[in-house]
């Protein structure tokens, strides 16, 4: 197992820090209300069941405010953002 990756418990600890219950959690993560509860377990059906990287990566974006991502911004649209602000 990867050293960094989130643990069951600081799954629980990160859903609860944001006040959302896991339907909640499930939804703004894109998962099923069963799987948060494999995540907080750490177990299916008697076996590990490991939290995905990526899915670490959404919860930390969750934390800091990022609901949604549409891709970097381009050049063109940073160069429009700049002229409106001029």
């Amino acid at each position: 197992m990867h050293p960094g990756r989130m643990k069951a418990s600081e799954f629980k600890i990160w859903r609860k820090s944001l006040d959302l219950t896991q339907k909640e959690a499930a939804r703004k993560l894109g998962l099923k209300h069963r799987v948060i509860q494999y995540y907080e377990k750490g177990m299916r059906d008697g076996e590990p069941f490991r939290i995905p990287v990526s899915v670490e990566l959404a919860c930390y974006a969750l934390s800091v405010g990022v609901e949604s991502y549409d891709g970097p911004e381009s050049k063109k649209d940073k160069n429009l953002e700049q002229k409106k602000r001029d």
